[in-house]
């Protein structure tokens, strides 16, 4: 059995474990291949997978043996190929094995996602290091890059999954909810810090039409509770603001939050992790993309935009666009908002579609595969 070897520095948030978590686990039960992944925060990882033991040096899960990755190397033998994610630097213990091993590792810097279009012409492109070749693979939204992550049982169940399905859900996550009605609008909410997030709440406490907001528990929940005049928000408990009914969850594993996405109307989602997901779910989205200095991520932004709407009738992109960035930059959020909100049938048509052509271009273990047995032969 060909063997892997992820190496993952969890750098902030959970977008940097949360990737390498799914490939590594795809790479395994549908490639069948043998995974190691190297974690240096198993505390962060455990969030996203309760059943991680954080004090474990090595363990396994759904067919993964996961290790922890820590100032004291424990030496190794070298994998068949090796990626080092999002530039994370490989132990030099490590890369000398590499270097002394007979036959050489296929070794790839898996990098971020991002739409500007220099991406596709350097992806797979070799970079010579020391002896070896380091390939430079990124993930994207075309065929001439990686495609996303996306493993088959996720992309079967999401097709089976129906209404009822969504609104059972909701009622096992927030049994204290109001009813539903047929004009309720269900949200859901996973965010930075942002001081967007206030003045989209007072537009949605004077909405026409019931709202119900899912916000798993994380860095937005301080200044939500300062709007409600609360000291804090609990798990589990539900706020009222206007129209809008607003109910904390616990933070949801993988394997519970893409549900959500399905069962709602409208996500918002941070970092990488969480946007990709909610673009599988071919449902409206809007993104707040990770902050990095000089503003670079704008840029970033930006070509993510121009290729989204790309299709879409000029109101709609300018009304899409716009919200984007006041919820990235600030600005006029609740024009904005209205705005986005009247565009609503024509943006949801377009997320489906939107869904339906990133499953053409394949996906990202897939993708990987394929390139490493090309280069192995």
């Amino acid at each position: 059995m060909q063997t892997w070897t992820i190496f993952c520095r969890v750098v902030d948030n959970f977008g940097d474990i949360g990737v390498c978590w799914r490939l590594a686990r795809q790479l395994a039960t549908e490639h069948q291949l043998a995974v190691t992944l190297w974690v240096d925060d198993l505390t962060s990882f455990a969030q996203i997978r309760p059943e991680i033991q954080p004090d474990l040096a090595e363990q396994q899960l759904d067919s993964v043996t996961i290790r922890h990755w820590s100032s004291q190397w424990t030496n190794t033998a070298a994998s068949d190929v090796v990626i080092e994610a999002f530039g994370c630097d490989l132990p030099s213990e490590y890369l000398a094995q590499m270097q002394q091993w007979p036959s050489k590792p296929i070794w790839l810097n898996l990098e971020y996602l991002s739409a500007e279009d220099w991406v596709a012409g350097c992806h797979g492109l070799p970079s010579p290091q020391m002896g070896l070749n380091k390939y430079f693979f990124f993930p994207g939204f075309s065929q001439r890059t990686g495609g996303l992550i996306a493993e088959r049982s996720m992309l079967k169940r999401r097709a089976h999954w129906q209404a009822s399905d969504s609104q059972q859900l909701r009622r096992q996550l927030a049994p204290q909810l109001p009813a539903e009605t047929a004009d309720t609008v269900f949200i859901s909410l996973f965010a930075y810090e942002n001081p967007a997030v206030i003045d989209w709440l007072s537009a949605l406490k004077d909405s026409p039409t019931p709202i119900h907001l899912f916000i798993p528990t994380g860095k937005v929940l301080p200044q939500i509770a300062q709007l409600l005049n609360q000291p804090a928000l609990y798990i589990g408990h539900v706020y009222q603001y206007g129209a809008c009914h607003i109910a904390i969850l616990p933070m949801l594993s993988q394997d519970d939050y893409d549900p959500l996405l399905w069962s709602c109307d409208l996500n918002f989602v941070r970092g990488e992790d969480s946007f990709v997901r909610a673009q599988w779910a071919g449902i409206p989205m809007v993104w707040q993309i990770y902050p990095q200095s000089e503003n670079t991520h704008l840029d970033k932004l930006a070509a993510f935009l121009a290729l989204y709407t790309a299709d879409l009738p000029t109101q709609s992109a300018a009304a899409l666009t716009a919200f984007y960035q006041c919820w990235n930059q600030g600005g006029e959020v609740a024009a904005s908002w209205l705005a986005y909100r009247q565009q609503w049938a024509i943006l949801q048509e377009h997320a489906k579609n939107w869904a339906f052509r990133l499953a053409e271009h394949g996906d990202l273990a897939t993708n990987l595969v394929k390139f490493t047995q090309s280069k192995l032969k």
